[in-house]
């Protein structure tokens, strides 16, 4: 019986082979650190996590935009009405910020007015439908009943 070879290893200065299969995980995460860097937010906990850090209230009319980590400026996307009264609470909400972070990175807080797009809900479950009907292929299976009814079931699913 022939072994199998394992694969070339390209030569230094040759372009690695190309079509091959790898994980979409490491390259989604790769774009994902990319994009969050792009707009200053090296650890991209504060995004992610951006609700639980401001809160119910702010999160649903203000997300962040860009952080400057130099100058310690974050920029806030705030809907147009509440940019102003967000502007008053800024120091109480860059200590939140700076708890969460457990160091002094936000020193000034900066609000853009635009519309904040609200997260997609999940999709509600679908509602069963009707029992199949007589003639229905589930009712002539000749099976164990343990079977049958999830297969009843699951007609009533895709109905």
């Amino acid at each position: 019986m022939a072994r199998r070879q394992p694969p070339k290893q390209p030569e230094p200065g040759e372009t690695p082979r190309r079509g091959r299969a790898t994980p979409v995980g490491g390259d989604a995460s790769e774009a994902a650190h990319a994009a969050f860097a792009r707009a200053g937010f090296i650890d991209p906990t504060l995004v992610l996590r951006w609700s639980e850090i401001a809160g119910p209230e702010i999160s649903r009319i203000a997300r962040p935009l860009r952080f400057e980590e130099k100058s310690g400026i974050l920029t806030i996307l705030a809907e147009p009405g509440a940019a102003l009264f967000l502007a008053h609470d800024s120091r109480q909400l860059a200590e939140r910020i700076n708890a969460y972070l457990g160091r002094s990175a936000v020193t000034k807080v900066k609000f853009v007015q635009g519309a904040v797009s609200q997260p997609v809900p999940p999709p509600k479950p679908a509602k069963p439908g009707t029992e199949p009907k007589g003639d229905d292929p589930v009712y002539k299976y000749r099976g164990p009943d343990a079977l049958k009814s999830a297969l009843k079931s699951l007609a009533r699913w895709r109905s």
